[in-house]
């Protein structure tokens, strides 16, 4: 496995976050920032994920929200990203992860938390990817506010879920 030793962290308040090394986090983010700036060199189009998978509706639905010229203009390749999406995180899972899923959190936990990042990226006018990646990545003050309220409520979500003794 790709790691930095944990001799890195070793007597600082960050050894027990990263049990695995640091390495396959930063080339995780770096191939992250490729892929949006190859999109946005290529387009002009911020990469952001959420905006990805509405821009499919545009395929089945009428209403003048998911038929906005840029997006049915552009909504073949966008399409093709979403799909790509979730075809590498069927093959790392079906090729490379344990048994074949990566996680011990209950199918509903997961629908429920994925529902509820679909509504605050509605609410946010976009996710972490467009914000966190792209807009703070170009300086963009909402997307700064928008990237502080993300993190602040999933860290309180966290020490919640926490002190409740939930556990996946």
């Amino acid at each position: 496995m790709l790691s930095l030793p944990l001799a890195v962290f070793a007597g600082t308040p960050l050894e027990g976050f990263f049990p695995n090394g640091v390495l396959h986090y930063a080339l995780g983010g770096v191939l992250i920032g490729l892929g949006v700036s190859v999109i946005y060199l290529w387009t002009g189009i911020i990469a952001g994920a959420s905006t990805f998978l509405e821009t499919t509706l545009s395929y089945v639905s009428d209403l003048p929200r998911f038929n906005k010229g840029k997006y049915v203009r552009s909504r073949d390749w966008r399409v093709v990203f979403t799909v790509g999406i979730v075809a590498g995180a069927a093959v790392y899972a079906l090729t490379l992860g344990p048994g074949g899923f990566t996680t011990e959190v209950q199918p509903w936990r997961l629908f429920v938390g994925g529902t509820l990042v679909g509504v605050g990226t509605r609410l946010g006018k976009g996710c972490t990817s467009g914000h966190g990646v792209c807009g703070v990545g170009s300086g963009s003050n909402t997307s700064f506010v928008n990237v502080a309220t993300f993190m602040l409520l999933a860290i309180g979500t966290a020490q919640l879920v926490a002190a409740m003794g939930v556990t996946p």
